[in-house]
């Protein structure tokens, strides 16, 4: 080894079902590394078993103690190459990691990707949905209040929405998606993909919402949701607004007249108040 060589961090993807998605070059680069960081070592011996590759392991967690993370990049420091990997699919998406690979940076040490599979870009891929522009929100809360909250914060958006969710929750969540963004909001959920049981399901989310509850099946395994952005509101719509804003204005507080013409026409309150102070000339 090369005392004066700083070691390399790789970001390895891993399949997500399909054992054959694996990369020839992330086999050879797990075959080649000092060591091997993984989410949960036990998950990722039947994967390196398969590929014989027989690297030492070790546990890696974002919120693990602080040694395990220093302990890694004394090693790095040290001219030793080491890969990370997670469960599957593309690690830190909605996985531990990123707090190692930031470190790792702030000292200088080389951190480079192995591209692969990955559930979220895999589900946009076949969804139907526009995927020009997307916003990821990773999984949503476990809590029925905290999931509703966030909810409501990306139903403005207009851009495609892609969530994971524990099987157990599918239902409640996709009943408050209904609750949130409406009935006829289009979704499409991805389950299983690359496996046996791959399932695609598309259509309003009150569909959805149905054959989730009428289907168990549809209650198991690994699941994307895909939800089509909100309608984007026309200059129309924004002319109208401040039309209504100026009219509550002679009467009300601007806190008052934004927060009605808000419930109103459907605008951001917030945005309408600072128009109001505008208007106000403050």
């Amino acid at each position: 080894m090369d005392s004066n060589r700083t070691g390399v961090l790789t970001i390895v993807a891993t399949p997500i079902g399909n054992l054959n998605d694996m990369v020839p070059r992330a086999i050879q680069t797990l075959q080649s590394v000092s060591l091997i960081a993984c989410e949960d070592t036990r998950h990722s011996k039947k994967l390196l078993n398969h590929f014989n590759i027989d690297k030492p392991c070790i546990a890696y967690h974002d919120h693990g103690d602080r040694q395990t993370i220093e302990k890694l990049l004394v090693r790095l420091e040290s001219g030793e190459d080491i890969a990370l990997i997670s469960d599957a699919g593309t690690p830190l998406i909605s996985d531990p990691g990123y707090r190692l690979v930031a470190q790792a940076r702030n000292r200088g040490i080389t951190v480079t990707p192995i591209p692969g599979a990955c559930a979220a870009i895999a589900a946009l891929s076949v969804s139907g949905l526009p995927t020009d522009s997307f916003l990821f929100g990773g999984f949503l809360p476990a809590k029925t209040g905290q999931r509703k909250t966030t909810l409501n914060e990306f139903k403005p958006a207009t851009q495609t929405l892609v969530f994971y969710e524990a099987p157990h929750r599918i239902l409640e969540t996709v009943t408050d998606m209904v609750e949130i963004f409406g009935q006829q909001r289009q979704g499409f959920l991805a389950r299983e993909i690359s496996k046996t049981f791959e399932t695609f399901i598309q259509g309003t989310l009150s569909e959805l919402q149905q054959q989730i509850s009428l289907d168990t099946n549809q209650q198991r395994g690994e699941i994307v949701l895909v939800i089509a952005g909100a309608e984007e509101k026309t200059a129309t719509t924004t002319v109208s607004a401040e039309k209504v804003l100026k009219l509550l204005l002679n009467e009300l507080p601007a806190s008052k007249a934004a927060s009605l013409t808000a419930k109103i026409c459907g605008a951001d309150k917030k945005a309408m108040y600072q128009v109001a102070l505008q208007f106000q000339g403050k």
